[in-house]
């Protein structure tokens, strides 16, 4: 969800369609947790969601 649409922001008057780009990259981008404090069992939960996901696609 782009950032202007979150409830958070909602004081803020901004409404579907006031920021087309961000509107399609929050549509279309997948984002990954990434951090140094990842465990190895945070990575694994992570991949397995993935390949849940996609199933044999991938």
């Amino acid at each position: 969800m782009p950032l202007h649409l979150q409830p958070v922001f909602e004081n803020r008057g901004h409404q579907a369609g006031d920021f087309p780009h961000a509107e399609q990259a929050a549509e279309t981008v997948l984002s990954l947790p990434i951090f140094p404090e990842l465990t190895e069992e945070e990575v694994r939960l992570v991949v397995g969601a993935i390949i849940e996901f996609y199933g044999d696609e991938a």
